[in-house]
């Protein structure tokens, strides 16, 4: 008898050991983000057979294309800029994906990027790989005083092997490549992604700050798609879920890596939530045959189950042709002018709006060092003047209030360096 109160004594003391070490692996895990629902750890994917293994990620033999690409990148040493530094601190890491023609253009934004900013930047340039001595050879030849503003890496357009043809097709060519970003800056904590066709007239500094709004379970940042939902797009014509009334825009978008690397998401495809390179291929197969926009519909979808990861910004910070066309809808740039501007449907490029393509053409024509009165703002300022004969031509106020304020600062700092 006294042997089996022993051993029942023994089984007593290993179960409770057991309970605080499953509790305190709880404790520490990653946190699901369901409205305070309860934690787990990682769940991998179903294999076959049925079976569910519980991944390791410090595999050295792993396969996953993410790690092959990772441990790739590692070998490479940045001559100018050293190690990466992550996170809103002294450092604001930017990124960009071009492909196709888009050389000239995203050079062009990231012009304007290092033109403004104050803090030091970091770009991340994601590119055809016949693009990457074009960008050296450009960005290499620019003054020194601007070349110190910034440190940059070129990477290579990389999507898991399986579907990378899939994803590559995927709206515009590579625009899907932005969707792989937490899986491949790993060391990056936080950075701001933007399109090609985007041109900024502020600081990224300015842009920058709404990280340290985020609260405890927002991980990125975008702007509505549009401010009104009866000519909004997707309220009208979108076949799939979309985030709030009218949708948001992904050309201009913070996203906390950290965060998104660590969250399981809500879906419409299991019950348990998934990790975001868990969910990305199934939405994609899930959806393919109702989306319009590629990458950025998947990201409606993804936040329209989990709306309390996302903070909304103004529109005044991803301002569209959509803003103007039909007549000015976008308060918060009628109050404090455009921070950003955003050139799609291609009107940098055409003359179907020419305010925007005069913006653009100035930054592009602007040469370093040079007065940034007489040689942008005023060439600007006369193009925008024979714009009037467009809803967006009638508004160039608000496409020069913050720019000319951007500009003064440059002067002094140009003034500065006499």
């Amino acid at each position: 008898m006294q042997r089996y109160v022993r051993a029942l004594m023994l089984c007593t003391v290993f179960a409770v050991l057991s309970g605080l070490y499953v509790y305190n692996k709880l404790l520490y895990s990653d946190v699901l983000l369901w409205g305070g629902g309860p934690k787990r750890g990682f769940i991998a994917p179903k294999v076959s057979g049925g079976r569910r293994e519980v991944a390791d990620e410090s595999r050295s033999g792993s396969s996953h294309w993410y790690n092959r690409y990772i441990m790739r990148q590692q070998g490479r040493v940045d001559e100018r800029g050293g190690g990466l530094r992550s996170g809103p601190g002294p450092v604001m890491h930017l990124a960009v994906v071009a492909c196709g023609d888009r050389l000239e253009e995203t050079l062009a934004m990231i012009k304007s990027a290092v033109l403004f900013s104050i803090k030091r930047l970091y770009l991340h340039i994601f590119a055809e790989d016949q693009l990457h001595a074009g960008f050296e050879e450009v960005l290499e030849s620019w003054p020194g005083f601007i070349r110190s503003k910034f440190n940059h890496k070129i990477y290579s357009i990389s999507f898991p092997s399986e579907n990378a043809a899939e994803w590559k097709k995927l709206f515009k060519p590579c625009a899907s490549q932005r969707l792989f970003l937490p899986l491949m800056l790993t060391d990056v904590d936080s950075v701001v992604y933007v399109d090609s066709d985007i041109l900024f007239l502020r600081p990224v500094d300015h842009l920058w700050t709404f990280f340290s709004t985020f609260n405890s379970s927002q991980l990125a940042a975008m702007a509505p798609e549009h401010e009104e939902p009866r000519i909004a797009w997707y309220s009208r014509f979108a076949r799939h879920p979309f985030y709030g009334r009218t949708g948001i825009n992904s050309g201009v978008m913070l996203m906390n890596l950290t965060r998104i690397r660590r969250v399981f998401f809500k879906n419409d495809m299991t019950s348990v939530g998934l990790r975001w390179e868990e969910l990305l291929m199934p939405l994609l197969q899930k959806y393919k045959l109702n989306i319009t926009w590629g990458d950025q519909d998947l990201l409606n979808i993804v936040f329209h189950h989990n709306p309390e990861c996302l903070l909304e910004f103004p529109c005044q910070w991803n301002y569209r042709p959509d803003h103007c066309i039909y007549g000015s809808n976008c308060a918060s740039a009628e109050e404090d002018g455009v921070s950003i501007l955003h050139g799609n449907r291609g009107v940098y490029h055409d003359h179907k709006q020419p305010a925007f393509r005069a913006v653009y053409e100035a930054i592009r024509k602007y040469s370093f060092g040079s007065d940034p009165v007489n040689d942008l703002l005023d060439p600007l300022e006369e193009e925008l003047s024979k714009a009037t004969h467009t809803y967006c031509g009638k508004t160039r106020r608000l496409f020069t209030a913050r720019l000319s304020q951007s500009l003064a600062n440059i002067e002094k700092a140009r003034h500065g360096r006499r």
